[in-house]
């Protein structure tokens, strides 16, 4: 994220001897801190690598197992899924939304000597840009607090298609003189607008695929409709305490409390019907809106020894209110309600110890009262041979009930509303994970999922939740290498997948992989450091999901087969000091050959752009 490196000081007056005293004077890299909600401890990098060139885009993370919609800020397509799950209640829906949607578990906490501002900045397709501004401080050595703010603002090349986004961060960490009180919190406050066109018509479909000169000017080209938007918004204030009840050297005893108030609405609005979701209720300005509050709890007591672990005990209480404002009645015989509102209450424990290179750790919880029933399980062991070679294999177990708009959701169109009785989803994941330099990076993992809950449509139907009553079996190995030779390098990453059962409503590609050739050197008496090379991005091609404005969902369709195009970028990126500066020519073999390729049905995939951005940081 940040630099390992030190801005070298300028002294106010010039001269060797002022500037080596203020050099010593200045604190380590090291002393600049990234804290995880769950207490990791990392430091400021801002090296420039292949890694960080693939974690220069919108979400700020490796997009490998994504595919982005053509405009910024607009949704994902997946091409492979993390299974492993710790929740006992059910989702806010609107999935397709949240991938910008910060958690709980994205946000970080600081410790910095001086004061530290990072400030992200790159170009977007058409009109707009995207921005993340952080700045982070220590008051004093035991008081952080640290402001961010990302915003976007991108129309796109398409008829509306606008994008508009925010997430603000704000965060706070204290700990007393003696080290026995610790707090984190943070405060977020989210809003995601995208303009929604439904795809392309069936006439610009074909233009699209026919690649036909004059509608190469992409805003030529009639979308299904023009006059729908949704929104998701989100609130989330965040408290995590602990206290130290017993601090010695070989035993610890520690109280934690932890509340999570979460607040989240999600708006669809349209003008006027569209024909292609139905029947509706009203013709004109038509307003789907739910809105969900979670309040978490969670009291914890751990018991810590320097010879037999960690060992925690916790309760927990969750508060939901999830619905609408009012009850739907389509007939005498069917009442679809307005709300889903209750608590739930659980109990759990979690353990760790180090036995020198070896590692155990397990954590869990169990719903005993509420409305939900549900239980996590997560156990894991890790050996460390070396700086270079790790091992970690760990098991997962996941049951709770679908999301929520699986279990009740409203609309003005009349097929967008039901109410479902669906039994919990249970989900079993096996996880093997090797990290060597010296041989490959390999993850593998073996899922299976009982009463899996998902969305489909056929080509005359609506969208509907619809629950398999079989077992999903998913089978996920990736591995990655970087070979170098000179100042050259390629560095490549290998996804292979296959549903054993259910591949009728569990849709993945066979192989995804991405290469990247590069050259990379030292110029101008290292003032400047220099990166380029081109970057290759396959997968192969299968059933891909389909996505719905209403929703805000993906869902399953077996009847178009798409993917298998490659993607090429050239990549230009150079550090001066403590700034990284990108430039890139996305999709780049489309100017030879065109582009008519899809990321879902009906909606078109990234064309040839250049774009380019930087990362800088201030040490003051």
């Amino acid at each position: 994220m940040f630099s390992q490196e030190r801005p070298r000081p300028v002294s106010p007056i010039g001269g060797d001897r002022l500037e080596q005293q203020d050099v010593l004077q200045k604190p380590p890299i090291t002393a600049y801190k990234i804290i995880s909600p769950a207490g990791d401890t990392t430091y400021v990098d801002t090296t420039l690598t292949i890694q960080k060139y693939y974690k220069f885009n919108y979400l700020r993370k490796d997009n490998f197992e994504l595919v982005p919609f053509s405009n910024v800020g607009q949704t994902y397509n997946s091409l492979a899924y993390n299974l492993k799950g710790e929740d006992l209640i059910p989702e806010f829906g609107a999935r397709a939304r949240h991938f910008n949607f910060m958690e709980a578990e994205d946000i970080n906490y600081y410790e910095v000597p001086t004061p530290l501002t990072e400030a992200y900045f790159k170009t977007v397709p058409e009109q707009g840009q995207t921005l993340d501004a952080f700045f982070t401080i220590n008051t004093s050595p035991r008081l952080n607090f640290s402001l961010a703010y990302k915003g976007l603002r991108s129309l796109g090349n398409y008829q509306h298609q606008l994008t508009s986004t925010g997430n603000f961060r704000a965060t706070l960490s204290y700990n007393t003189l003696d080290e026995r009180y610790r707090l984190k919190t943070h405060f977020v406050s989210q809003d995601l607008l995208n303009e929604e066109n439904g795809g392309l018509n069936d006439l610009a479909l074909q233009q699209y695929i026919s690649k036909e000169v004059e509608f190469e000017d992409r805003s030529l080209l009639e979308m299904k409709f023009e006059n729908a938007e949704n929104v998701l918004f989100g609130k989330r204030f965040y408290l995590d305490q602990e206290y130290d009840l017993v601090k010695g050297e070989d035993n610890k005893i520690t109280l934690q409390y932890l509340l999570d108030f979460s607040d989240q609405k999600y708006i669809f609005r349209q003008a006027s019907a569209s024909q292609f979701f139905g029947e509706s209720f009203r013709n004109a300005n038509l307003r789907d809106q739910v809105k969900s509050r979670h309040i978490k709890n969670i009291a914890a007591v751990t018991y810590e020894n320097s010879t037999l672990g960690r060992l925690t005990a916790k309760a927990g209480m969750s508060y939901y209110n999830y619905g609408y404002n009012s009850i739907l009645i389509l007939d005498e015989n069917e009442v679809i309600t307005n709300r889903l509102v209750g608590e739930n209450y659980s109990v759990g424990a979690a353990y760790a110890n180090n036995f020198g290179a070896f590692r155990i750790y397990g954590d869990g919880m169990v719903n005993l009262v509420g409305d939900f029933s549900g239980h996590y399980l997560t156990a894991g062991a890790g050996y460390t041979l070396n700086e270079n070679n790790s091992l970690i294999a760990e098991i997962n177990s996941n049951e709770r009930a679908p999301n929520f708009n699986f279990l009740l959701n409203q609309s003005d169109y009349f097929d967008y509303n039901w109410q479902t009785n669906f039994e919990n989803q249970s989900l079993r994941s096996l996880n093997l994970k090797l990290d060597s330099k010296n041989l490959l990076d390999l993850d593998v993992a073996i899922s299976q999922i009982d009463q899996y809950a998902y969305f489909s449509r056929n080509e005359e139907g609506p969208v509907k939740p619809l629950q398999f009553d079989a077992t999903v079996n998913y089978i996920k190995l990736k591995a990655g290498r970087e070979f170098s030779y000179g100042k050259f390098s390629l560095d490549n990453r290998l996804m292979y997948q296959t549903v054993t059962s259910g591949d009728e409503v569990f849709n993945v590609p066979a192989f995804v992989t991405r290469n990247s050739l590069y050259f990379s050197d030292d110029l101008f008496r290292n003032a400047l450091f220099l990166q380029t090379g081109f970057t290759l991005k396959y997968f192969t091609p299968y059933e891909m999901n389909g996505y719905d404005p209403v929703l805000a969902e993906f869902y399953v369709q077996n009847e178009q087969e798409l993917g298998g195009f490659p993607v090429v970028d050239f990549f230009l990126n150079a550090k001066i000091r403590q700034t990284r500066i990108f430039f890139k020519l996305e999709h780049v073999n489309s100017l030879i050959n065109g582009n008519n390729n899809f990321v879902a049905p009906e909606y078109p995939h990234r064309d040839f752009l250049i774009r380019f951005g930087l990362v800088w940081n201030f040490f003051l």
